[in-house]
This record gives C-alpha cells, structure tokens and sequence, in this order.
C-alpha cells in the first residue's frame, strides 16, 4: 500500500533544489535587515518557524521571534509578522491575520496560489510545487526552510545531496520497534527535534519527546532505558553521550545536516506506523477543517484572548 507522505518525503530534495531557486525572485519580499520579525504557524509550521527565526537571528539580520498563532503576543510590536501555512487557511492564523490587519505588515508562505491566508497578508509566496495531499507536512514546511536558508548565504547543494542520502538508507529496524523516543536539538535545530518528535506521535501514535540538548538532563533522561532512542540533531555536548548510554537507551547521532537527518526521521515515523498497521495519511482524531468553517474552540479562545487584551497591563 502506498502512502501520500511517503511519496511527499521521497520529493524533498527536488522541493529544496527548487525553493532555493525562488531566492532571486522572492528577496524583495523577505525581511529587510535590522527588522524585528515574529514568524507564525501551527503545528509543523510552528515548528519549522522556530529553526528560522533563530537562524535569521544567528545570521545578524535582526530579532526574531517564533510564536503558535493561537498565543501571539499582541502587546509586542514587530515590524513584520509572517506567518507559514500550507493550506492558506489555517484557522488559527486565519484569526490572527484578522486581528492584525492594518497593524504590521504581513507576508505568507502558502502551499497555493489562491487561499485566505494568501489574500489576507500583503504579501504572498506560494510554493505549490511542495504542496501535499498527506495530512502530516513535510516537504513544504522544509522547502520554506531550505529557501531560508538560501536566503541567509548557507550553500544547501550538499544538503540536498545529504536527503537524497538519507532516503537511500536502509532503516534500523531496531529503531522502528522503538517504544519511545527523545528528539534532542540545539539552537535552529531544537525547531528540528521538535518536527521529528511531532511526526513520530502524529504518524504512528507512538510516543516521542523532544527538548533543548541541555534540558534533558534535568527530568527527561528518567524515561531513557532500553528499548527507547534518544536522537541528537547534531554532535551531543561532551559527556551528554556517556550519560544517555548508562541508562541502557539507544543513542542515535549522525555527522549530516539536521535537516537531511530529519528526512531520516520523517521515514522512521513511517515506518513505525506501518509496523503497527496504521494508515499515517489518516492521523488519529485529527481533521482538516475547510476554510470558512467556525471553529467553536478556536473561537472562544480567541475572545479569551481579546479580553485579557483590553484590560490595562499589569504595573
């Protein structure tokens, strides 16, 4: 059986080769420097909105700063907010965009041509070539960030030729019979560790943590022991090595690029939902909701927030 995000991972290095190919004709429309940036999204978004705006930092280009669209800072100024949505209708960011308009300028990475979220910024970047049919995202969240991190000066030829690496290995297999696993990252790639971990739970039901390579030494490490992997996205701080492997779990490390790693990360998700039989198109309890439609919970979440809003701060 054939899955969409099997196809949809297997596409990523032609996604980044062509997203890097946009930078030239999109540079106008990113971030000039010394701008104060909040990048948005939801979920896969969100997390791939973490890796750039700490590389955008990283870079000298300016702050910036990543939020989940449900918990934006109103109070905060930024001097552009742009938000990452494959769909173009998020309901979440949607809701923000409302609430924003007029206030800062906005820019979208879309998956479409035409969407709401789309029509609703002032600028728009579509990369419908990283479209997806499958319900768990992955080329067009890392296709935004390849372009990124074009954009920033990085060369990503042999990141693309690490991913199509990556799609050639054969899997672990002692890794897909895994019961649990901790994704580790640091600094951009803490954005990564937190994809991988998502992916790992949303495809296969399974569990997975991700944290901050340094945090997990104060409570996370209790749940390592054998049978479990704890994954570093990039070298592990000396003596973090020694310390995983007394427990008994498996530490997996690897001398590519995180984001060709994550590829490798994106397979084990499905490779593990396939193991337990499940279809990972078809996430459990989870739902697409068409654009235009009211989502209740959203709604009164973001009345909740209007509210703490409009009273005075708090001296």
């Amino acid at each position: 059986m054939s899955f969409y995000v099997a196809d949809e991972i297997a596409s990523q290095p032609d996604c980044w080769a062509e997203a890097v190919q946009l930078v030239p004709a999109v540079a106008e429309a990113l971030p000039r420097p010394g701008e104060r940036v909040a990048y948005v999204g939801c979920g896969t978004a969100w997390n791939i909105a973490q890796s750039i705006a700490w590389l955008r930092e990283d870079a000298g280009q300016g702050q910036s700063d990543s939020f989940v669209a449900s918990e934006f800072p109103a109070r905060r100024s930024f001097d552009r907010v742009v938000v990452l949505s494959r769909s173009g209708d998020t309901v979440d960011v949607v809701a923000l965009l409302h609430e924003l308009h007029g206030r800062v300028p906005t820019l979208a990475f879309v998956g479409a041509e035409d969407s709401t979220i789309g029509s609703l910024c002032d600028t728009r970047i579509a990369l419908p070539f990283a479209d997806e049919a499958g319900y768990a995202q992955t080329r067009f969240a890392t296709s935004v960030l390849a372009l990124h991190r074009a954009w920033l000066g990085q060369d990503m030829a042999p990141v693309i030729d690490q991913a199509r690496e990556a799609l050639r290995e054969k899997l672990d297999e002692r890794h897909v019979a895994a019961e649990q696993v901790t994704y580790l990252g640091t600094g951009w790639t803490i954005g990564l560790a937190l994809e991988a971990a998502l992916k790992f739970r949303e495809s296969s039901a399974s569990w997975a943590e991700a944290y901050p390579m340094l945090e997990y030494r104060r409570g996370p490490i209790t749940v390592a022991q054998s049978g479990r992997l704890v994954w570093v996205f990039g070298p592990a701080p000396e003596g973090l090595d020694e310390q995983i492997l007394d427990t008994g779990a498996t530490l997996v490390e690897s001398s590519r690029d995180p984001q060709a790693e994550l590829v490798v990360t994106q397979r084990l998700a499905l490779g593990r939902a396939m193991k337990l039989g499940l279809n990972p198109d078809r996430p459990r309890y989870l739902r697409k909701l068409p654009a235009g439609l009211v989502d209740p919970v959203l709604a009164a979440a973001m009345a909740a927030h209007r509210d703490r809003l409009e009273r005075p701060p708090r001296m």
